[in-house]
C-alpha cells in the first residue's frame, strides 16, 4: 500500500468517525436541550428530512451539469473508460424527479422510513448519549429474524451464540443505566426493528428507481415530509406555537440545518468507507466508533460510568462484532467454487 493511499484511507476512516459521532451529538443537544432546541422531535426529524430533499434537489442539478460536461466521468466509473478523464463527485447524482407513480411504489418504505427515524431520535432524546448504542443493539437480533420469517434464510448455531451475547449485553446495559428510561429503551428496541424492516424493503423496492440509492433517499424523504405533517400538527401544533423564542434564533435553525447535512453526508461517508476499504473493515470501524462515542459521552455529558454499564457496551459491541466474523465466513463459504473432481478424490485418498 503506498502512503498516499494510506493517507486517503485513514482520512476517509477518519472522516466517517467525525460525521457520525457529531451527527449524534448534535441531535442529542437537539432532541433535549430545550434552551437551544424545542421539544418536539417530529418537527426536527421532519426538518432534517426537509434539507436532505434540498440537498438531493441540488446534487441532481449539479449532477445533470457534471454529465453533461464531456470531460467528467463519475466516480463509479469502471473498466474501460479513460484513465485519464478527471472524475466528478457530483457525477453520481442522479437528477431529482418525483414521479407519482414510483412514489406510490415506494410509500410502503417511506411508512417503515419514519417509523425508524421517529423512534431513533426518541431514543436518543430520553437516555444517555453512552447508552445509545446499547438502546439500539438489537438490530442485528431483528435482522436475522426478519430475514428467516420473510427470507427463509437459515439460522447457523454460531450466529444464534453471537445474538446470544448481544442480548446478554443489552441486558446488562440495561441494568447498569443509572439514569434508565422506560420510553427510551422501548423507542431504541422500536428503532432496531424500524431499521431491519427498512433494509428489507429496501431490497425490494430498489428496483423501482433503478437500484439508485440517491433516487430512493429523495423518494423516501418527499414521502416522510408529507407523512410527518399531520403527526407535527396533531401531537406538536401547540408546543411549537409557544416556542416563538427559538424559532426566531439562528443559533437554533443553524444547528437544526447543521443535522440535516449530517444525516445527508453519512450516507456518502459510508459509501466511501466501504470504498476506500472492504465490509468488514466498515464494520470494525463502525464497532469501534461506536465504542469511542460511548466512552466519550460519559466525559462531555457528564453520563455516570457503572462497572455492569461498561460492560454491557462492550458486550453489546464485542457480540455484533463477531456476528461479523460470523456471517462474513458464512457468505465466503457460501460463494466458494466447489472442489475439482480431481481434487475431490485426491482428498479421498488421503483418508
Amino acid at each position: 500500500m503506498s502512503d498516499s493511499n494510506a493517507v486517503y484511507i485513514a482520512s476517509v476512516v477518519a472522516t466517517y468517525w467525525v460525521v457520525s459521532i457529531s451527527m449524534v451529538y448534535l441531535n442529542k443537544v437537539l432532541m433535549s436541550n430545550e434552551g437551544i432546541s424545542i421539544p418536539a422531535p417530529l418537527f426536527v426529524t421532519w426538518y432534517q428530512c426537509v434539507v436532505t430533499v434540498l440537498i438531493c434537489w441540488l446534487a441532481g442539478l449539479c449532477g445533470q451539469r457534471a454529465r453533461g460536461t464531456a470531460r467528467y466521468m463519475p466516480v463509479s466509473a469502471g473498466e474501460g473508460e479513460p484513465a485519464d478523464a478527471p472524475k466528478s463527485f457530483f457525477a453520481q447524482f442522479p437528477k431529482a424527479e418525483y414521479l407519482v407513480g414510483q412514489a406510490k411504489a415506494i410509500f410502503p418504505l417511506s411508512l417503515v422510513f419514519v417509523g425508524m427515524i421517529t423512534f431513533n431520535n426518541l431514543c436518543l432524546k430520553h437516555v444517555e448519549v453512552s447508552f445509545y448504542n446499547v438502546a439500539r443493539s438489537l438490530t442485528i437480533v431483528f435482522n436475522v429474524f426478519f430475514s428467516r420469517l420473510f427470507l427463509g434464510i437459515p439460522t447457523s448455531l454460531k450466529t444464534i451464540l453471537c445474538l446470544g451475547v448481544v442480548i446478554v449485553g443489552f441486558m446488562m446495559g440495561s441494568h447498569g443505566e443509572l439514569n434508565f428510561s422506560l420510553i427510551g429503551t422501548v423507542s431504541g428496541i422500536m428503532s432496531s426493528l424500524f431499521v431491519s424492516l427498512n433494509s428489507i424493503f429496501t431490497k425490494k423496492v430498489l428496483p423501482v428507481v433503478d437500484d439508485n440509492h440517491w433516487k430512493l433517499t429523495f423518494y423516501n424523504n418527499v414521502n416522510a415530509c408529507f407523512l410527518f405533517m399531520p403527526l407535527i400538527l396533531y401531537f406538536e401544533g401547540r408546543i411549537i406555537t409557544e416556542s416563538i423564542q427559538q424559532l426566531t434564533s439562528s443559533a437554533f435553525w443553524s444547528a437544526m440545518s447543521v443535522a440535516g447535512f449530517f444525516g445527508f453526508s453519512i450516507g456518502i461517508v459510508t459509501v466511501l468507507q466501504i470504498k476506500a476499504t472492504s465490509p468488514l473493515t466498515h464494520n470494525i470501524s463502525g464497532t469501534a466508533k461506536a465504542a469511542v462515542q460511548s466512552l466519550m459521552a460519559f466525559y462531555l455529558w457528564g453520563n455516570k460510568p457503572t462497572v455492569l454499564g461498561v460492560l454491557g457496551i462492550f458486550t453489546v459491541l464485542g457480540g455484533s462484532l463477531l456476528y461479523t466474523f460470523v456471517k462474513m465466513n458464512e457468505n465466503n463459504a457460501q460463494n466458494a467454487p466447489p472442489p475439482l473432481p480431481h481434487q475431490t478424490e485426491m482428498s479421498s485418498n488421503k483418508v
